[in-house]
């Protein structure tokens, strides 16, 4: 039934389901922007469990080179560098994978390190981890980047169905969303009041990730309705 929607209906439909709890994951790219990320987080009013990005502390990791095991678990400290840094903007911090009541800072070395549920490769960043945080919770994922939509060989695109190469985001992330029935939407965290707009289910120019089967079965769900 979803097939025969026009674009521009499931384009509207599709915020239709971002209530609720959300994982908003702030990509280390933003690092110079988090002050206003982190107010519109806050001015959307929406319990988000925000995972932040590895950024330049990452960056460093990368730079000596270390066995992949290592790195692994050097770039999710990295991780958590850049989450205290979000934390001095006015957002609390926890250690728990459970849906947020309010906005908080996931420090994500324990969770992970106690269940350890991803590859130990630079193919998986904070972008897959945040993937597996939003499946844990059950809640939809916000990446948070620095470019309008999601590239794919060079073309901004609107909606990702298939795992294809996207130099935006990790190579992992899209196949395991797709695979994991994951909801997903990027946005540009540099556009002022783009993502507190996005949080509060109005239309921005963004990138879905999710085929139309499971977007359509997400607004069919929606309590709105």
């Amino acid at each position: 039934m979803f097939g025969f929607f026009p674009d521009h209906y499931i384009i509207s439909r599709f915020t239709l389901f971002m209530e609720g709890a959300v994982v908003v994951k702030v990509g280390g790219s933003c690092m110079d922007a988090a002050a206003p990320v982190v107010e519109e987080i806050l001015a959307a009013g929406r319990p988000a469990l925000v995972v932040p990005g590895g950024g330049g502390f990452a960056d460093s990791v990368r730079a000596l080179a270390p066995p992949d095991t290592p790195a692994h678990w050097m770039a999710v400290c990295a991780m958590e560098q850049f989450g205290w840094y979000l934390t001095s903007f006015g957002l609390p911090s926890t250690r728990s994978v459970t849906p947020p009541d309010a906005p908080a800072i996931l420090l994500p070395y324990i969770p992970l390190l106690e269940a350890d549920p991803l590859p130990h490769t630079w193919e998986v960043t904070s972008d897959t981890i945040a993937a597996w945080v939003a499946g844990e919770i059950g809640a939809p994922l916000v990446l948070v980047k620095s470019v309008d939509r999601l590239r794919v060989d060079g073309r901004e695109v609107d909606l990702l169905e298939t795992p294809v190469a996207c130099g935006d985001v990790d190579p992992c992330l899209i196949p395991y969303l797709l695979s994991r029935r994951i909801p997903a939407v990027a946005v540009n965290g540099r556009r002022e009041g783009r993502l507190a707009a996005l949080l509060q289910g109005e239309e921005v120019m963004c990138t879905r990730i999710g085929c139309r089967s499971f977007i359509a079965d997400q607004v069919q769900r929606s309590p709105t309705q």
